[in-house]
């Protein structure tokens, strides 16, 4: 899995693919950077007159649904059409369908459409898509929401949906319904900061476009946790967030390989 990870990375970095980003404002920067960071062009058009033409050239589609508008909802229908006729790998990340059964009806209209081919959410957002009774306030996960349980759900959605599901919390859950990987990197730091759910989604985006899905989003969740677990700092917010944005620049593989902490269920 080490080699796995370090071979997707030099792949993305000699390949500079485009990966064209329709997310919410509140995470743009941290997204574009997140993926220049690792060798790969962001674009984040959102217009719907030209997303059809952009998301056509793109390598890779990665749709967030963190702050909608009515625009922004056209666009990733848009994008998500163009990106399946296209055959462009998809990322959806359903932020804040656990909060919202506007969010939740719209994601489920979407589903219908076209499946993306990856499918993020924290466990929270993943319990809503597998139990239309359940439901949270924010776009936090809600505390108590066992390992077992989320993996339980995930594995089933994923079996129906066909895709890969990535649940996102203290330990990150990867399952294609069959074989279920747990990544147990990261940080408590990086939920004190705004956007890096996001960034975890951009770089999953930019790291298939040189992997087969699930190899892409198990290397770039160990890839993100352990950038965030170098960064930790006592200095505050604002120096983690830059200590990340380097760490995610200059990681070095042996770092990856020191650091790796990986379960992989069949």
């Amino acid at each position: 899995m080490i080699n796995r990870i370090c071979d997707i990375r030099e792949k993305v970095r000699l390949k500079k693919p485009l990966i064209h980003c329709i997310t919410n404002p509140i995470s743009i920067n941290q997204c574009a950077n997140a993926i220049l960071s690792v060798g790969a062009k962001p674009i984040m058009a959102e217009h719907p007159m030209e997303v059809h033409e952009i998301t056509a050239t793109a390598d890779a589609l990665m749709l967030n649904i963190g702050n909608i508008t009515d625009a922004r909802l056209e666009s990733i229908r848009i994008s998500l059409e163009t990106a399946k006729e296209k055959d462009i790998p998809v990322l959806l990340d359903v932020v804040g369908i656990a909060c919202s059964g506007f969010r939740r009806r719209y994601i489920m209209d979407l589903l219908s459409l076209a499946m993306p081919d990856v499918i993020k959410g924290n466990y929270s957002e993943i319990m809503a898509l597998c139990n239309v009774d359940y439901s949270s306030s924010g776009v936090d996960a809600e505390p108590g929401i066992g390992v077992g349980c989320i993996t339980k759900a995930v594995s089933e959605l994923a079996t129906r949906s066909g895709g890969i599901i990535l649940a996102t919390g203290q330990t990150d859950i990867i399952t294609d319904g069959k074989t279920t990987v747990y990544v147990k990197n990261g940080t408590y730091q990086l939920a004190t900061v705004t956007g890096t759910g996001c960034m975890l989604g951009s770089l999953c985006s930019a790291f298939m476009t040189s992997a087969v899905p699930m190899d892409a989003v198990v290397s770039a969740c160990v890839y993100f946790g352990i950038c965030g677990e170098l960064a930790r700092t006592n200095s505050g917010n604002g120096s983690f967030m830059v200590n990340l944005m380097d760490r995610m620049t200059i990681l070095k593989n042996d770092e990856i390989a020191r650091y790796m902490n990986v379960e992989e269920l069949k």
